[in-house]
């Protein structure tokens, strides 16, 4: 199932009619109940991607501080457990979140995924911070950009990923790993 479905139909309802063995996305309840107590099997793609590229880039996730800017069901909640997961400190905020900038400061790694474009600012990344931009935002010039300010923040960030580019081609592959992860299951292997 692609999201977002249209507003006319209930995403809740398909989600929860989908076979957990099934659900590659990592989206029903059973999933990220899974996901919740520590025991995952099929994992969001694309906080799963996140983590992937993290550990690719050499960063030790154990013990950094790490906020996670958004709460959603998809992005934002199992990006936070999969962090606290790998033993770093995590927060998660958002778009009402009292002086977010100060908290986006405060971190070594931050995962902007909010959806709104270019909204963290270059003077809210930390020196050397890790940031992972999962957003994807269309401008009215048809240009695709991030929920972070790219150009202001590359002098800021130890190191920044791009959008488009990033971290959406990780989500693509972990979506195919969850496929075979499910087949495998299935078979009994």
């Amino acid at each position: 199932m692609q999201l977002p479905l249209p507003p006319q139909i209930r995403t809740q309802a398909v989600i929860e009619a989908i076979d957990p063995a099934k659900d590659v996305d990592g989206f029903h309840p059973v999933n990220a109940g899974k996901l919740a107590s520590g025991h995952p099997f099929l994992v969001p793609c694309t906080p799963l991607g996140v983590m992937r590229l993290l550990a690719e880039a050499g960063v030790v996730a154990a013990g950094a501080r790490a906020l996670v800017l958004g709460r959603s069901a998809i992005v934002g909640r199992p990006m936070a457990l999969l962090l606290l997961a790998a033993d770093a400190t995590v927060t998660v905020a958002h778009s009402r979140t009292r002086d977010l900038a100060a908290e986006c400061r405060r971190a070594e790694i931050l995962v902007a995924a909010v959806g709104r474009a270019e909204m963290v600012r270059g003077d809210w990344i930390g020196t050397d911070a890790t940031v992972i931009d999962v957003g994807i935002n269309r401008r009215a010039d048809g240009r695709l950009v991030g929920d972070v300010a790219f150009d202001e923040c590359l002098g800021h960030a130890g190191a920044i990923t791009p959008v488009p580019g990033g971290v959406g081609p990780m989500t693509i592959a972990c979506l195919l790993e969850n496929t075979v992860t499910a087949a495998l299951a299935r078979r009994g292997s």
